[in-house]
């Protein structure tokens, strides 16, 4: 965890949609990595003009799910990990962290990452470079369908890195900072668990489907801006490229929502800048710290619902570790649960 006292009492957020440029149909690795090295060429251009047209106070950008890379569309676990996945001191982090250090910007993205404690595994990765050139925060998404997370190898991630490495939160000078990745603005406990560690800014890189009426997601993002009394700064994708999906599949609707609900920046869709509000952390943290009704985090009272989560069971923890699987795992997986829980009467 980062901790910086040299603090902004508010500044300017950018989440940056940009057109993905998939890797699933390169030829190998080296085709691949030159790929995503274009992707952050370009990136960096577009992220200087952006400045130079909001102000030099824009100090945070949020940038989409994966995108460097799209995401596999079957391709095996060991495939897509040396084609696709970065490493955790790799280049294109180097590269990333060159921007941010040039701008004096914290950005903030999603990626495929390999991690020599997990051999054989890939994570989705959120990450968060500061204005030094340096990653602050590294955190693992935890609800994926297709992909392996540190859920799959409980016991062993904690050993690696412990909870507060599973629930990372950057104490940094623009704010309290947090990652959620994806659909996992549907998952209330994840962003919960950030709060109870200080969250004060949720970083939500996504590729979603978008459109004129309320879809769970946008309706989960108010929600959780709302009963965590933080922001959310969301970016979508502005559709994918290089790969069999139709292209606006995901495309629009990045959006920044203040800790009252309140949507203050939204774009439409294509590659915009247009979604970039002021980020009031003192504001914030002044509502947070006032009595009243409105208070939702001071009237929190964890402990009547500890118990009920630790008799549950659900999604099993520890799939995946000191085994091999293939993606067949996964729905095998979640068949098994269903059936469980249907045996139990739950569902």
């Amino acid at each position: 965890m980062a901790d910086n006292t040299d603090n902004f009492n508010s500044f300017r957020a950018l989440a940056l949609q940009v057109t993905c440029h998939a890797v699933n149909q390169t030829r190998d690795r080296s085709a691949a990595r030159s790929l995503m090295l274009n992707s952050i060429h370009r990136l960096a251009q577009q992220i200087a003009a952006s400045i130079a047209f909001i102000g030099s106070d824009c100090r945070l950008i949020v940038l989409p799910e994966y995108f460097l890379t799209g995401f596999p569309m079957g391709e095996p676990l060991a495939v897509w990990a040396d084609k696709a996945c970065l490493e955790m001191a790799g280049a294109e982090y180097e590269a990333l962290g060159k921007i941010a250090q040039k701008h004096q910007i914290f950005l903030a993205g999603n990626a495929y990452e390999i991690d020599p404690n997990f051999p054989g595994l890939y994570f989705q990765t959120c990450f968060v470079i500061d204005d030094s050139g340096t990653i602050v925060l590294r955190y693992r998404r935890l609800n994926s369908f297709f992909a392996p997370t540190p859920g799959d190898v409980w016991d062993k991630y904690l050993d690696c890195y412990g909870l507060e490495g599973v629930f990372p939160v950057a104490k940094t000078a623009i704010g309290n900072l947090a990652a959620l990745a994806s659909e996992e603005i549907l998952y209330p406990e994840v962003a919960r668990c950030l709060t109870m560690r200080g969250a004060e800014i949720f970083l939500h890189s996504t590729s979603e489907v978008y459109g004129k009426t309320l879809t769970p997601k946008d309706a989960a993002k108010i929600s959780r801006a709302v009963e965590n009394m933080a922001y959310v700064v969301s970016c979508n994708t502005a559709g994918m490229v290089n790969i069999s999906i139709p292209t606006a599949s995901a495309d629009g609707g990045s959006k920044i929502i203040d800790h009252r609900g309140i949507v203050l920046a939204e774009t439409a869709t294509g590659e915009s800048m247009a979604a970039f509000a002021e980020i009031d952390i003192a504001a914030l943290r002044r509502d947070r710290r006032r009595p009243g009704l409105q208070n939702l985090l001071s009237r929190q009272r964890f402990e009547i619902y500890a118990q009920s989560y630790s008799q549950s069971q659900f999604y099993p923890a520890n799939t995946m570790l000191n085994q091999e699987v293939d993606r067949k795992h996964f729905i095998q997986t979640q068949q098994a649960t269903i059936e469980r829980l249907v045996k139990l009467g739950i569902i």
